[in-house]
């Protein structure tokens, strides 16, 4: 084995990434502080082709270094939109058809290994404040509460590293 060149890669410009199809899902950065959560949210969307980002609340918007330093130009390549509430952007992505999935430690939330993705559908993956995590009026647009099984003392991965969690096992369960 050996390791491959950036030009063995063969990724998409973001010319090409900008006029490629995506899949199905978007993200909704709700509230979240962390520029490099933020810039993490852009660099696995691009890994896995979102369509969009959603940057509500409190959350920084590009064109910003911190951003730029974890995201490595993905903020370049994925579409984003802003929206001061939330809940505006929830509210419009349901009208819109996607099916509103919280990643939250909820009454009745469903372990994110059972959580079986419909492929026909659109999917919009909420992701809540480092601190108080998604808000409840947004809990209460919600269709589905996702929550990734723990085993130690924490209660709550990394906004970033939960992201990375929920997208790899959608694009297990419905891209790959």
């Amino acid at each position: 084995m050996k390791k491959l060149k950036l030009d063995e890669l063969n990724r998409l410009s973001v010319e090409e990434y900008k006029s490629a199809d995506k899949h199905p899902v978007v993200l909704v950065l709700d509230n979240i502080r962390s520029m490099h959560n933020v810039g993490a949210a852009f660099r696995t969307g691009d890994a896995f082709k979102v369509e969009k980002v959603y940057l509500c609340g409190v959350t920084a918007r590009p064109p910003h270094r911190e951003i730029h330093k974890s995201a490595l130009g993905a903020e370049d390549s994925v579409a984003w939109e802003y929206y001061s509430k939330t809940s505006d952007a929830v509210t419009r992505l349901k009208e819109e058809g996607y099916v509103i999935a919280s990643i939250e430690q909820a009454q009745g939330s469903q372990m994110l290994q059972d959580f079986t993705p419909d492929k026909n559908k659109k999917y919009a993956f909420v992701f809540g404040n480092e601190v108080f995590g998604v808000e409840e009026d947004v809990i209460a647009l919600t269709d589905i509460c996702l929550e990734i099984p723990q085993f130690g003392t924490k209660h709550s991965f990394n906004v970033s590293v939960t992201m990375g969690i929920v997208l790899w096992d959608y694009a297990t369960k419905v891209v790959l």
